[in-house]
């Protein structure tokens, strides 16, 4: 049977319809038995070698099974564990770092989270102040992070943390920790975001012990060598399913202007579909080509990020005017058979261009390092 047959057949027969083309974001508990499904049935990490427990798929089935699940309006399992951790810590953690942390990623039994910002140092890394002290055989660290995505749902924090202030440039005294949340000294609190929801959370650090043997300095200059980002990023800065179908559809309203919307949400759609493929359905089969063959420009990721962000930026407002009335409430509207929430999505679209490194920094990278322009 052909790969995508199979993939279509297992999901008709295994996915939960209460999870599909959910209006709102699904919280990692919610999401447990759903990760427990795909690993039991072998696709929960279809980018990880069988050695470490994954799938061992290429490319093209890597991307089928997503295309696929975001057909039917799926939810992806929560990627800090699966797919920025996971393989870092495959391809430069230690032995023991492998054999401890790999295992519960892959069953869902640790939710992981990234803790890289803080009030002072978003897109500018470098300018981060959370310290770590070498004490004997653990790193005493302190600090602040926030904007992290399921802080408050994470038992594990991988975090970017500096050991030497002196370092120049600043970057050189950056490492990564492994930081168990349950551990003393960490105090953690969800944040409320425009849209409502608390997707995001902070953690106070207070001389909080991490053992040396979390260090992953190795993997944090993986990271930051970017040898990573196309892999990582490649399937994942693209508008959801449920938003491409209200695309599709529009929203309840007549007039001249919401006609005019519904023509701009039909060719954001044929943009953002994945069969046949738009831009945003083109240019992740053109990374994965080029990962393929070791060829994958640095530019890939921050094109990726900058083309998916501000398109689905347009859609979510196009969806706000083609609902007319309707469109500045944030409540769920019901558009043939799915549910939508215009506003909803147009305050979550504005976090996309911010998240993850704003675009503003993404086209500096493309600027400094692809394009060799001076600052």
């Amino acid at each position: 049977m052909p790969f995508r047959a199979e993939v279509r057949d297992w999901l008709a027969e295994n996915l939960p319809v209460a999870l599909c083309n959910r209006p709102t974001r699904i919280d990692p508990p919610e999401l447990k038995p759903w990760h427990r499904k795909l690993y039991e049935r072998g696709w929960i990490a279809p980018h990880w070698p069988k050695e470490h427990g994954g799938m061992g798929a290429t490319l093209t089935q890597q991307i089928i099974l997503f295309e696929e699940i975001s057909r039917v309006g799926a939810p992806t399992p929560y990627p800090h564990g699966l797919n920025f951790i996971g393989p870092l810590i495959i391809d430069a953690g230690t032995p023991a770092q492998k054999a401890r942390h790999l295992p519960p990623i892959l069953t869902g039994d640790a939710t992981w989270c990234q803790g890289y910002s803080e009030s002072g140092a978003g897109s500018d890394l470098a300018s981060l102040t959370t310290r770590a002290v070498l004490d004997g055989d653990a790193f005493v660290v302190n600090g602040h992070k926030m904007w992290t995505t399921n802080g408050h749902f994470a038992d594990w924090m991988f975090a970017l943390v500096r050991t030497d202030p002196a370092a120049q440039p600043k970057h050189a005294g950056i490492t990564m920790l492994l930081i168990d949340l349950k551990s003393p000294g960490v105090t953690v609190k969800p944040i409320q975001t425009i849209r409502g929801d608390a997707e995001f959370a902070e953690e106070l650090l207070v001389d909080v012990r991490v053992p040396r043997r979390e260090h992953a300095g190795r993997a944090q200059r993986r990271l930051a060598g970017g040898e990573q980002a196309p892999r990582l990023r490649a399937l994942h800065h693209r508008p959801s399913a449920q938003r491409r179908r209200a695309a599709q559809q529009g929203a309840p309203g007549g007039g001249a202007d919401r006609r005019d919307a519904r023509a701009g949400l039909s060719a954001a759609a044929r943009r953002t579909r994945d069969r046949p493929p738009g831009i945003l359905g083109l240019l992740p089969r053109h990374a994965a080509s080029l990962q393929g063959h070791g060829k994958a420009p640095t530019s890939m990721a921050p094109v990726i990020k900058i083309v998916g962000g501000e398109l689905g930026q347009r859609a979510s407002e196009l969806l706000v005017e083609a609902g007319g009335g309707y469109g500045a409430f944030a409540d769920d509207l019901t558009v043939g058979n799915h549910v939508v929430n215009p506003a909803g999505e147009m305050f979550e679209m504005r976090r996309v261009t911010v998240g993850s490194g704003a675009v503003e920094i993404q086209r500096n990278i493309i600027a400094k390092r692809v394009l060799g322009l001076p600052s």
